[in-house]
């Protein structure tokens, strides 16, 4: 299979406006673009969160690894991400189990789950600072689930050990001040700082031999059955074992579906008053269309987002900020009507989204020895995980008991 032209993913700029977590400016993380000729065991072409995941595992079974970028690292739309590490999937149990049965949406929604465990433990063992903190999560009713629905979904979960629960009025109160009949409880999920936390994986990765080029812009791929050789705008070509694609929302033109779809999302960070937080400090998000969603930060911001739309164009959503971020602003008085939601940061940024709510990885069909992470859903950090898992197992041609419900289907 080869392919050649200006370039091979579809070009997009990510994001506007100024996330909370680039108060302090741009995160710098050392990189140089590529002038000469390489070969290494893996290549990855993508430097955000799906790409230093699957470097570092590559790194931890002893392999050779050269990543490109055509930007470089916490430059594209990882700063975007408001990085809740929920194993709660985009599609509830209840309707997962429906559209592709029950054995699948329940090792779904388990392999979620042990993803979360998995990046807490690699946090911790690279001694990242990236503001990771455990939490509980709460789901509370909307037009998706209503209160009775998601009783039903608490019940699903449970029955198949997840650490999920309902609650009704009084500790929901107790836990958020939110007024509403009863929601979901689960343990066991997280929140992160997603620029440090990427730039932390890189820095790991270099220091361990990895090597990163960026800005580089690969233009050509052609892959066999022993390599795959990148051709870059330069004309500097990398030979690799195996390539991974983690290009996110600028998506590999050869890898079209029609179960992918890019949307606008956007999000704004409140000025720090953790006197006005609620009590439990948890994950909070809605069973809504559009949905609503919020955390807390380790200096007492707010930060909530969601108001998705179907994606057209860079000039269309970001000239829906202002009307958006009212929108947002209106729904999380409503929600909590002591806090201050005046925002001191606002951004908009590309989402991603499939009608399962699972992440595609796994091999490319056509392309011998070329593997794809498109993480999307509002899991973006945690299907990251999983495809690091996923796709080390392939390189080193060991099975993943769950490669098949993330497998490119056109």
């Amino acid at each position: 299979m080869g392919e050649a032209g200006d370039q091979v993913t579809t070009r997009r700029d990510l994001r506007t406006g100024t996330p909370v977590w680039l108060r302090n400016g741009n995160v710098r993380v050392a990189s140089t673009p590529l002038v000469e000729d390489l070969a290494v065991e893996v290549a990855i072409v993508g430097a955000g969160v799906s790409g230093a995941l699957v470097a570092d595992a590559m790194l931890r079974c002893g392999k050779s690894v050269a990543v490109l970028d055509r930007r470089g690292p916490v430059l594209g739309s990882t700063p975007a991400s408001t990085a809740l590490l929920q194993f709660e999937l985009d599609q509830p149990l209840v309707h997962l189990t429906r559209k592709i049965g029950r054995e699948r949406a329940v090792r779904a929604y388990w392999r979620s789950a042990t993803a979360v465990d998995f990046l807490r433990g690699r946090i911790a063992d690279l001694g990242l600072r990236c503001g990771f903190r455990e939490t509980e999560s709460v789901y509370l009713p909307g037009d998706v689930l209503g209160v009775k629905e998601l009783a039903r979904e608490a019940r699903a979960r449970a029955s198949i050990g997840l650490r999920s629960r309902f609650i009704g009025a009084d500790e929901l109160r107790a836990s958020t001040g939110i007024e509403r009949p009863g929601a979901v409880l689960s343990s066991g999920v997280g929140q992160v700082d997603p620029a440090a936390l990427v730039a932390g994986l890189w820095r790991s990765a270099l220091s361990r031999g990895a090597r990163l080029h960026a800005p580089t812009e690969v233009v050509g791929i052609d892959s066999g059955r022993r390599h795959v050789t990148l051709t870059t705008a330069d004309g500097v070509a990398v030979r690799a074992g195996h390539a991974v694609f983690a290009t996110g929302y600028e998506l590999l033109k050869l890898a079209r579906s029609r179960r992918h779809e890019v949307v606008s999302t956007y999000a704004m960070a409140t000025a720090p008053q953790p006197q006005r937080l609620w009590p439990s400090r948890c994950l909070i998000w809605e069973a809504a269309e559009p949905y609503l969603y919020l955390r807390t930060t380790p200096d007492g911001r707010v930060v909530v987002g969601g108001e998705d739309v179907p994606f057209s164009d860079e000039g269309e959503r970001d000239a829906l900020l202002p009307t958006k971020i009212a929108a947002i602003r209106r729904k999380l008085a409503k929600l909590l009507p002591d806090l201050d939601t005046t925002p001191e940061f606002a951004w908009a940024g590309c989402f991603g989204q499939t009608t399962t709510g699972l992440p595609t990885i796994g091999a490319l069909p056509g392309a011998p020895r070329c593997f794809t992470v498109l993480g999307y859903g509002g899991n973006g950090i945690t299907f990251s995980a999983i495809a690091a898992q996923v796709i080390q197992r392939a390189v080193l041609g060991l099975p993943d008991p769950d490669a098949d419900l993330f497998a490119w289907a056109r």
